[in-house]
């Protein structure tokens, strides 16, 4: 399996075979995604320290900033006034927070933790 698919199905980042959150989360039910604290393939401790998923803040601002954008260039094509745009973005990135929550989570142990180091 190659490292972008482990990466997207949400497999550990050391065994590629153990699932990292137990709950996916949805924001119309007010549920955060839920992680384990362990792989149940391989046992590998997917939070290091206290804080250790403080820099995938930032990982999740880049994502929803370039999300926004291809949003409001495909958006500005139909719609004309700004306000309604900024709306639909508001929206869109109230819908897509769970999802961002994982990603940005993911490519964090992987650029961290995993196998190769990298991308």
């Amino acid at each position: 399996m190659s490292v972008l698919t482990e990466l997207l199905t949400e497999k550990c980042p050391k065994c590629g075979k153990g699932q990292v959150f137990a709950e996916k989360g949805n924001i119309f039910l007010f549920r955060l995604p839920k992680m384990h604290t362990n792989c149940s393939n391989c046992n590998h401790r997917f939070e290091k320290e206290p804080g250790y998923f403080f820099g995938s803040m930032f990982v999740s601002y880049g994502l929803v900033f370039a999300e926004m954008v291809v949003f409001f260039l495909i958006v500005n094509q139909f719609v004309d006034s700004y306000l309604t745009i900024v709306v639909l973005i508001g929206i869109l990135s109230v819908v897509l927070s769970t999802f961002n929550f994982r990603l940005s989570r993911m490519l964090w142990i992987y650029m961290l933790d995993g196998k190769d180091k990298q991308l």
